[in-house]
């Protein structure tokens, strides 16, 4: 049995079942405010695909842009656009896709060769927070467009926006220590390091805020440095104090991009099966957010993916 059929053979198996989600249709934003896990966003570079619960097969979401990412509540996707042609009929941009209605509004747009990085959205769904090339880390209005300038002068990428609301973590470069991960307090722009490699050369990335914004997990190979795996990392956790470090995963696997489900029970990342014969894409690996043994979500193989995100059903 090849590796497609297997991962659809446990998919009919429970696969979606083990996480208590349903499919959900967006045809109008949901009246309650119970959290509902709704469907996985895969960002591969040429657009945007959608992985509904309980299916094997992507739906195309957006046919450009990168990095795409869903408000709290789940009615918006936001993404980055970092193309541009010389007869200007395409040019950098950042905007929102609305999953209700299907509109989609330009948020941000720039000249040539400006570039954007991954948005991650406040709580309340009022702003986005992305880093404008490489160096400057703004907080934009979602309202109206309006950017404020966090912090500027650093090498930065990949910031994720605390539960809470109090704190961003991104991977960051110290003139003086090298790359590390660091979290800006809002409400002092305070920037402070949580976690510095072992070693120089260390490949670490995707910093993420567990639910309640006491830990940061990321993916590294500060434990898998000799594994003989293609990309073998692991993920791993520190306190937002830069204490507690700790490894999470055991197996030496490719991660990319860790999230956490919109109820928080779940932590899901793309990963490489080991049915894979090839390494040439990744699927989305699942555990619960106790990080025991893992499933993966069947389907197609997501070739030169950048980004999972894991929408609410609405």
């Amino acid at each position: 049995m090849n590796r497609r059929a297997l991962l659809r053979t446990a998919a009919l198996a429970g696969a979606a079942a083990a996480t208590g989600l349903t499919a959900a249709a967006p045809a109008a934003a949901a009246e309650t405010t119970e959290v509902v896990n709704g469907p996985w966003l895969v960002s591969v570079g040429w657009g945007v695909l959608q992985v509904n619960p309980g299916r094997t097969t992507p739906q195309q979401l957006l046919t450009d842009g990168d990095q795409a990412t869903t408000s709290p509540d789940g009615r918006y996707v936001a993404w980055v656009n970092n193309a541009w042609s010389g007869d200007g009929q395409l040019l950098p941009y950042v905007s929102l896709f609305d999953r209700v209605t299907g509109d989609i509004r330009k948020l941000l747009a720039d000249p040539p060769g400006v570039q954007y990085g991954a948005p991650t959205w406040s709580p309340d769904g009022t702003q986005i927070a992305l880093v404008i090339g490489n160096d400057t880390l703004v907080a934009v209005d979602v309202a109206t467009g309006g950017k404020r300038v966090l912090v500027q002068g650093h090498t930065m990428s990949h910031p994720n926006w605390s539960r809470d609301g109090s704190m961003i973590v991104m991977r960051w470069v110290s003139r003086s220590e090298g790359p590390q991960l660091r979290t800006l307090e809002l409400a002092t722009s305070k920037v402070r390091p949580i976690y510095t490699p072992e070693a120089a050369g260390e490949l670490f990335h995707g910093p993420v805020f567990m639910p309640a914004s006491e830990r940061v997990v990321f993916c590294t190979n500060r434990w898998t440095r000799d594994t003989t795996v293609l990309g073998g990392a692991a993920l791993g956790s520190v306190r937002i104090d830069g204490t507690g470090l700790k490894r999470l995963t055991d197996e030496p696997r490719y991660y990319l991009s860790p999230v956490f489900s919109p109820d928080g029970r779940y932590c899901a990342a793309l990963s490489i099966p080991p049915t894979n014969e090839a390494p040439d894409g990744g699927n989305i690996i699942v555990s619960t957010s106790g990080f025991g043994e893992p499933w993966w979500i069947p389907g197609d193989e997501y070739d030169d993916s950048s980004r999972l995100d894991w929408a609410r059903a609405i």
